[in-house]
């Protein structure tokens, strides 16, 4: 009773915001709006093995499974979903597409062999100034809906890079292979591994991820992002 009343000042004079448009929530309503969570731009990947993330991907590098979520569009509902979860600390988002997403995810056959899942990792720099890693609850969320693992020590970034998101295809690129290894031991042999990061746009982190992955004897790698760029 304490803490209801408590918590009904706090949201008087602070009250909760939506993630996707920044309107105040009503009472029942949690991290995005009822009208966001409606609007929300789903890409339904999950229906269609050859769809346009694992197409993407494809003569690039090897991949059992690639998928997102939902659309990513400049001044849209999931930018700002991201930017609030990446940039304002609010990592509840994650946690809400992780658990959204995960009853799509467990319908996919190509899924049923993941082991691990590895998310894409920061440059402890990088970490150090944002305090956490965005996709890390997203993929607490996977792994708890999914039984699987979560592991963030596989997968390490060795070079400190500024953001990405203003540079074309060949900025992006440049260098990139030799951003990410691997440290790993022979139990990590033979795994399906599901790559995980927040927004897919050219591919290239992820492919640089990936085939550092495959550097581990017998590895399988699948792709699942919270948010793809239309292109």
């Amino acid at each position: 009773m304490v803490n209801q009343l408590f918590k009904s000042v706090i949201n008087l004079f602070f009250p909760e915001t939506c993630g996707g448009c920044n309107a105040i929530l009503s009472s029942n309503e949690k991290i995005i709006c009822t009208l966001c969570r409606h609007n929300i731009p789903l890409t339904n990947h999950y229906l269609n093995p050859q769809n346009e993330a694992f197409n993407k991907f494809y003569g690039r590098v090897d991949v059992i499974h690639a998928s997102a979520f939902v659309y990513f569009h400049k001044k849209g509902i999931v930018q700002e979903m991201i930017h609030n979860l990446k940039y304002r600390g609010h990592e509840d988002i994650g946690e809400l597409l992780g658990n959204w997403y995960s009853e799509d995810l467990a319908t996919i056959p190509e899924l049923k062999s993941v082991d691990c899942i590895i998310p894409v990792p920061l440059h402890k720099r990088k970490f150090n100034e944002r305090g956490y890693n965005q996709v890390t609850t997203f993929g607490f969320a996977l792994a708890k809906r999914l039984n699987l693992t979560y592991t963030s020590t596989i997968l390490i970034r060795k070079v400190y890079a500024k953001t990405q998101s203003k540079k074309n295809l060949l900025g992006r690129s440049e260098g990139i292979g030799s951003t990410f290894d691997v440290i790993f031991t022979e139990k990590d042999h033979n795994k399906h591994f599901l790559l995980i990061d927040d927004v897919i746009t050219t591919g290239a982190t992820l492919e640089a991820c990936s085939k550092a992955l495959l550097k581990i004897p017998g590895a399988k790698i699948s792709i699942v992002c919270m948010a793809m760029a239309e292109s």
